[in-house]
């Protein structure tokens, strides 16, 4: 179970996850943060005890067109899969929505669409349209100015002041660390709630991160640009989030390997029984039970 010593709490009321939200802000205490794809996956976070739930874009790509990170999903796609995501699991949800999809006002109007969905945060960085993962190569951003534009579209757009809007700059790749801590001190004097610098190399660059006089997230991609570092370092240095944003959608990429590599070679599960969930708990996770409930207290059967 996860150990953010923040106790998890969740609510039926998209109102009440935005105050929850930025209750674990203000705590600083590295609350982990899993990401989630759709919507089973945000039930298991949920269920595993979880304060709160990252949708990543990456991995809105990855599971719904079987693409890379490359700024192909659409507003649309996102709005819909927060939605989804917003109906079943009462987690206060952080939305990734890239770099706005155009220029200011596409921001400020995605900000109130995924506000309507459910969003209790929403994330905006400084990358060139379309924007790639933050730890492959030949990333550019835009001039700061243009960031902050859209940034100060997004803080106007909000209907909830418990809407906490997360900026992000992909800078230290492109011009350095310092560059992107002066676009990170700038975005801070602008209003951003949250700070994300993505993508730091080093255990120093982490830690200088951590000093800036905002709450921050912390990035954590295994095989990426930035080194892993541990929980109790993270929430000493008073980072708000540990975000593991692709974690579960790279378990369940080797677990299907392994699975279905396994019924290839054999014709059969025999081999790995042990690796699948069973039926029950499958239903378990889905809300089966809450519905039967429902449907016997309608139907009477």
């Amino acid at each position: 179970m996860p150990d953010t010593h923040t106790p998890p709490a969740h609510s039926a009321d998209p109102a009440e996850r935005r105050r929850l939200f930025r209750a674990q802000v203000a705590a600083r205490s590295a609350t982990l943060l899993p990401g989630a794809a759709n919507a089973l996956t945000a039930r298991i976070i949920q269920d595993l005890g979880f304060g709160a739930v990252y949708l990543t874009g990456a991995g809105l790509t990855n599971t719904t067109l079987g693409l890379p990170d490359l700024g192909l999903v659409t507003a649309s796609d996102l709005v819909d899969a927060t939605t989804r995501i917003s109906d079943v699991c009462e987690l206060p949800l952080l939305v990734d929505m890239d770099t706005g999809f155009g220029n200011a006002l596409n921001a400020y109007h995605t900000v109130r669409r995924l506000e309507r969905a459910g969003a209790a945060a929403i994330q905006i960085e400084d990358q060139v349209f379309p924007k790639k993962c933050g730890h492959f190569a030949g990333k550019g951003v835009v001039p700061v100015e243009e960031m902050l534009g859209k940034l100060r579209a997004c803080l106007d757009a909000r209907q909830d002041e418990n809407t906490l809007i997360v900026a992000r700059t992909d800078a230290r790749a492109v011009e350095g660390f310092g560059a992107a801590m002066d676009r990170a001190q700038r975005m801070i004097e602008t209003g951003a709630d949250v700070i994300f610098v993505e993508a730091p190399e080093s255990r120093e660059e982490i830690l200088a991160i951590a000093a800036l006089p905002a709450p921050q997230i912390i990035n954590l991609v295994v095989g990426g640009r930035t080194p892993m570092i541990e929980h109790a370092e993270l929430k000493q240095a008073g980072f708000a989030f540990a975000l593991y944003a692709n974690a579960a959608l790279q378990a369940s990429v080797l677990a299907m390997q392994e699975v279905l590599g396994s019924l290839a070679e054999h014709g059969s599960l025999t081999h790995v029984a042990d690796r699948l969930a069973s039926f029950s708990e499958r239903q378990r996770l889905v809300g089966k039970p809450g519905l039967d409930a429902l449907s016997a207290r309608y139907e009477g059967s």
